[in-house]
């Protein structure tokens, strides 16, 4: 599966998302755009977005964007503490859907599916 992750999370991460072709927004050369456009830039490359930002949800309308955003909520953004919510669920992963992540929930169970135009 093809990932994007966000500059709020560490770079490493991509370390612990085997399996999976990830690229991080400044290695596209995205970093400083704003979440808006990003997400529009990214839909049609990447099956899914991972960011750090909490407030993303309320910035976008993220039904309107064809790809997966998983918003992980830790206790900071250290590698450390973004460990516990890596293992991705291919529910949550599908293009269209937004999970909200804590080290207390379950994958399965915190993904919300969201179409485009629903």
């Amino acid at each position: 599966m093809k990932l994007l992750l966000d500059e709020s999370l560490p770079r490493r991460l991509r370390n612990h998302l085997l399996g999976h072709d990830v690229e991080t927004v400044q290695e596209c050369g995205w970093a400083g755009t704003t979440n808006g456009k990003l997400l529009s830039l990214a839909e049609s490359d990447y099956e899914a977005f991972l960011t750090a930002d909490q407030n993303l949800q309320y910035q976008q309308n993220l039904t309107d964007f064809a790809i997966a955003v998983l918003v992980l909520f830790a206790r900071s953004t250290r590698l450390q503490d973004l460990e516990p919510l890596i293992t991705l669920s291919p529910k949550c992963l599908t293009r269209g859907s937004t999970w909200r992540g804590t080290s207390n929930c379950a994958l399965t169970t915190a993904c919300k599916r969201r179409r485009k135009g629903n």
